[in-house]
């Protein structure tokens, strides 16, 4: 049951945690996008812009959602489309498996914050490929990989 003394733990999370998995889900996406040519806004939160520096945008509500919106792709395809989308799903599989391998080797010592961690990388993975249409405009990673895939149809906007 969730009491008083879990407050710290979920503000820790809320606050810390969950934003860091979504930068690495973005960077991911944005990583991909500079593979294949691309040119790439970068926005981390909502809310007013408190610091920008050159195409990456910080906003005052840092927690809550962040955004890569890439166009021009120098390769462009169905497959670096795709590959793209995926990229968000990719880093996050790549950050829980160079934690635990770090965790493994004793490089870190186990505890609540890798824990949280790979907790919530595990969360934006599955989430992120479930293929979900949001509205005519936005859908999930994963339906944007069968959209592309499928009909050719790129919406350069992952997530």
């Amino acid at each position: 049951m969730f009491g008083m003394d879990d407050i710290p733990k979920f503000l820790f999370s809320f606050l810390l945690i969950v934003p860091i998995v979504s930068l690495i889900h973005q960077l991911g996406h944005s990583f991909m996008a500079l593979l294949f040519g691309g040119e790439v806004n970068f926005t981390i939160g909502k809310g007013r812009t408190i610091f920008q520096w050159k195409k990456i945008k910080l906003k005052s509500i840092y927690f809550l959602d962040s955004v890569c919106v890439y166009e021009k792709l120098r390769y462009d395809n169905r497959f670096s489309h795709a590959c793209v989308y995926a990229g968000g799903a990719l880093a996050n599989l790549a950050s829980i498996f160079i934690v635990n391998s770090l965790i493994e080797s004793s490089f870190f010592t186990a505890n609540l914050f890798f824990y949280q961690f790979v907790y919530f990388s595990v969360y934006y993975t599955v989430f992120s490929l479930l293929p979900v249409r949001f509205s005519e405009n936005a859908s999930s990673d994963g339906q944007a990989i069968f959209d592309v895939l499928r009909y050719g149809k790129a919406s350069c906007n992952p997530d």
